[in-house]
């Protein structure tokens, strides 16, 4: 691991001496999506509740930059430039490069439409169905790790191809068993567990970033 990305998992144990029992799988989860992006594929995430929100948020921090400046490459910006001029200034200017990340508690009217017509359980399935491809990896986020729907959808990620990478409370789970790494976080109480969620996340976020974008030396 480069030192660049390693210092931030050190911080990390630094600043939450207790997530030291997830060094290890912390940065497994760091490998596992870091061969994802070395071969264009992409992160799909999901989550209920606060682990929605969390969905939402490691896609924002991934999707654009968290503490980097992440310029579009020279090839897109001539080719901006190629097809509109003065717009293309402002594009090429704004832009940044992004790590691809699919929140899949995004679609509304695709969610309710389908818990409506077909199976509550099945909700982040279908959409894995639709947007996952073999060699992706699917961030798993439940504080229980039993939660049906996010259950169903591991199930479907490994019939497909797709990695795991579960996130979860410190209690041995159904998407641990079936997680090809599983960050469980050592605390039993939902709230309690959301609050060590987020710096676990912000690590892994600020790790990729590093390694593709040079970070802070």
């Amino acid at each position: 691991m480069e030192k660049i990305v390693k210092k931030e998992l050190e911080e990390l144990i630094n600043r939450y001496p207790e997530l030291n029992v997830c060094e290890e799988d912390i940065a497994g989860a760091y490998e596992l999506i870091l061969d994802a992006y070395d071969h264009n594929h992409k992160l799909l995430i999901a989550g209920n509740g606060g682990s929605a929100a969390d969905s939402e948020h490691i896609a924002g921090e991934l999707m654009k930059r968290f503490k980097t400046a992440r310029p579009i490459n020279k090839e897109l910006a001539d080719k901006i430039k190629t097809v509109d001029p003065e717009r293309g200034e402002r594009l090429i200017k704004n832009l940044e490069m992004p790590l691809r990340a699919v929140p899949l508690t995004s679609h509304l009217a695709l969610t309710t439409a389908y818990m409506n017509d077909a199976d509550a359980t099945g909700v982040f399935a279908q959409q894995m169905l639709g947007f996952g491809d073999e060699g992706d990896v699917f961030l798993a986020i439940s504080t229980s790790g039993n939660s049906e729907n996010i259950v169903s959808a591991c199930v479907l990620a490994k019939a497909l191809g797709i990695k795991i990478v579960g996130l979860t409370g410190k209690n041995e789970s159904k998407i641990s068993a079936l997680a090809d790494v599983c960050i469980k976080v050592p605390e039993s109480e939902t709230y309690k567990i959301q609050e060590r969620h987020l710096p676990v996340y912000h690590c892994l976020c600020l790790m990729l970033e590093n390694h593709y974008f040079g970070g802070e030396a």
